[in-house]
């Protein structure tokens, strides 16, 4: 496995006329998207078939959030998502993703909108 990753990054992807920017400097990366709402709709998965019985939940199904800090920590990257230039999660800086209050707002926020 690599002991570290260099990185120099400026990109900016349009998704849905929504613009996500992506840079990144030596082992850091930040991925800036503009509003809740894209977050909201990049986490929500493919739509759900109403018909479709519920699935059963997997108590031992891996955490996504824990394996892409695994990752990041074993690359040697830090990942920090922004939500509007505020920092919601950063990755790889410890043994788990440091949340901050901007996501639980945020996210809180979005159940009203």
């Amino acid at each position: 496995m690599a002991s570290g990753l260099d990185i120099e990054a400026r990109l900016v992807i349009s998704l849905d006329g929504d613009d996500v920017q992506v840079a990144g400097s030596g082992g850091y990366l930040i991925v800036n998207l503009p509003s809740q709402r894209v977050l909201d709709k990049l986490t929500s998965g493919p739509p759900k078939d109403p018909n479709a019985p519920p699935k059963p939940k997997n108590r031992n199904a891996p955490n996504p959030m824990q394996e892409l800090n695994g990752l990041a920590h074993r690359l040697g990257l830090v990942l920090e998502l922004r939500v509007a230039g505020k920092t919601y999660v950063t990755f790889g800086t410890g043994r788990s993703p440091k949340i901050s209050l901007n996501a639980v707002l945020g996210k809180i926020g979005s159940f009203f909108s």
